[in-house]
């Protein structure tokens, strides 16, 4: 038998990498904060008041919309990941990191938002962070989000340089969990990557640039959306890594299964990335059967956060009854709710069950005919990557950001208080969401000035506004504990080291256990479905339909 987790006593990173590691961290929450500022104004406009006039630069509804998707859902979680799975990898395996390597990766990241911003700032790239041809941004958009997803390379390239010369050392030995799953996590990552990185790099850069004359709009879709269903998990899977790897040690227990724990990352490789079609139900030009197929895996995905409901609710539930809790719930009340870290994600884990459930209706091809493209998608993405995932990472910084600075987190109670606030605010705003887009009250629409509003959207939106506010006020609360636990902190006092957490039923030597660690091996049986899953409409489709101009109207 081998542990679960390698906890070698002692080691530390060198204070140079904890200082570029801290430096990339920090940049997704600064992205964070813009994007929050701009949802707070989207979420006014639901319930009819107009404050985007209060915004330097801000030249249009549109301009801010994009800016909030594009801070939010792409600077925020991939700059967090770019340091959070390195650093963890780094330490499960006990191995420094590349100097060189943190410095690309964070000058990337760094090139990367200057383009994007003076992009989307000057109203150059109203685009959204869907970025759908025949609208077309400014070429330093671009190149700025292709920038991005180097930075996201190279932090991958970095955990698997590591995992590498880990093996070569230690060959015969389990792979330490919290390196498994950091690594496998990425490397869905740069599969799913590839569909994001041929449009960007083949077709909408090169337009931009006017070196390609006109594009393919469904083309560029499609391959969007080979990336973009994917990408959900890319923002999740550090989550679920902080659910089964920390949070069961954070609550005084132990993580279930290790061998469970593997599978389940392996099911997200494998499963994640054929399931771009059924946002595009709706889309001509892809067979039914394509669609139907693409249906049938994102259903197919959904076990693997099934098994994680169950393995995490089991190590809560173990920690619970470690701490005096007794009865069918009573363990709940016997969780820490008053550490800050813990109570974040607890809460997450909740918003997120509503999450799930909401995702799956849209997996539904019957029912997605009503809810497509309309106020019910946000109001399900902000259960799952706007608290889920948001959250926890607002959860993990409480301890993290100490960590990496050994200053003790300043303002406890007010950084729980901000979890409440933030979560009341997001089933209020979902509620508000979902309700209006069963009535058809559209998306990506300014309502606030919309002349085809409906009476029976009123209460909605008052809802929207009200869970937005929320969310905003939480939101804040964490800006001040982290800036005030960066410079008013008390030194030395920061955690020592990271919260692993062991298993009750280990690692083992069992031959089909063994075979989960074998990345190689699951990476190219994904590559194999993908190729399953789009190869029939790429052979049926291509050469491609260059047909579209460029249309800006911002």
């Amino acid at each position: 038998m081998s542990a679960t987790v390698a906890s070698p006593e002692g080691f530390q990173l060198p204070a140079e990498q904890r200082r570029l590691v801290r430096w990339t961290i920090y940049i997704g929450y600064f992205a964070l904060f813009a994007g929050v500022a701009h949802g707070f104004a989207q979420a006014l406009s639901y319930a009819g008041i107009n404050i985007l006039r209060f915004f330097p630069f801000l030249q249009g509804y549109y301009q801010g919309l994009t800016a909030h998707g594009v801070a939010n859902a792409l600077f925020f979680t991939f700059a967090f990941s770019n340091g959070f799975l390195p650093l963890l990898t780094s330490r499960a395996l006990a191995r420094p990191l590349k100097t060189p390597l943190l410095h690309a990766s964070l000058w990337t990241l760094v090139v990367a938002n200057v383009l994007v911003i003076f992009a989307v700032s000057t109203n150059r790239a109203s685009v959204l962070y869907t970025s759908y041809a025949p609208l077309q941004a400014h070429w330093t958009y671009y190149l700025g989000l292709v920038l991005l997803v180097v930075s996201s390379y190279i932090a991958a390239a970095h955990m698997f340089i590591l995992l590498g010369g880990w093996r070569k050392e230690n060959r015969g030995v389990r792979i330490p969990l919290l390196a498994f799953i950091s690594v496998a996590s990425y490397a869905m990552w740069i599969l799913a990557s590839l569909g994001i990185a041929v449009s960007f790099i083949g077709f909408l850069l090169p337009w931009s640039l006017g070196i390609l004359e006109r594009t393919d709009p469904l083309l560029n879709r499609t391959l969007f959306w080979l990336t973009g269903h994917a990408i959900v998990y890319v923002w999740l899977l550090p989550a679920y890594i902080s659910w089964y790897a920390l949070v069961p040690r954070q609550v005084g227990g132990k993580l279930i299964s290790d061998p469970l724990t593997r599978l389940v990352f392996v099911m997200f490789l494998l499963l994640s990335v054929p399931t771009g079609f059924h946002h595009q139900y709706t889309d001509p030009g892809i067979s039914t059967q394509m669609k139907a197929f693409h249906g049938l895996m994102t259903f197919g995905v959904f076990y693997p956060s099934l098994a994680t409901a169950f393995s995490v609710v089991a190590s809560l539930e173990m920690g619970g009854r470690n701490r005096g809790g007794t009865g069918v719930l009573r363990w709940i009340k016997k969780l820490p709710w008053d550490d800050p870290s813990v109570a974040a994600q607890l809460l997450a884990m909740f918003t997120f069950v509503f999450g799930g459930i909401t995702g799956l209706i849209n997996a539904s091809y019957i029912v997605n005919q009503v809810v497509h493209n309309t106020a019910w998608i946000p109001g399900h993405f902000h259960m799952t990557v706007g608290s889920a995932v948001a959250l926890t990472l607002m959860g993990i910084a409480y301890w993290l950001i100490p960590y990496l600075t050994d200053r003790k987190l300043w303002g406890r109670k007010l950084a729980v208080a901000q979890s409440w606030f933030y979560t009341v605010g997001v089933l209020i705003f979902a509620r508000g969401m979902i309700s209006g887009g069963l009535d058809g009250m559209p998306r990506r629409t300014f309502i606030a000035e919309a002349s085809y509003t409906k009476d029976s959207w009123a209460l909605a939106g008052a809802l929207t506004g009200i869970g937005g506010t929320l969310m905003t006020i939480g939101a804040l609360l964490f800006f001040v504990v982290i800036g005030m636990t960066i410079w008013k902190g008390q030194k030395g006092e920061g955690p020592k080291d990271i919260p692993f957490a062991h298993a009750l039923l280990p690692a083992s030597e069992n031959r089909w256990d063994v075979k989960l660690d074998r990345l190689g091996l699951w990476f190219l049986v994904a590559v194999l479905l993908v190729v399953i899953a789009y190869g029939p409409f790429f052979l049926g489709y291509l050469p491609p339909h260059l047909v579209s101009p460029g249309f800006r109207i911002f």
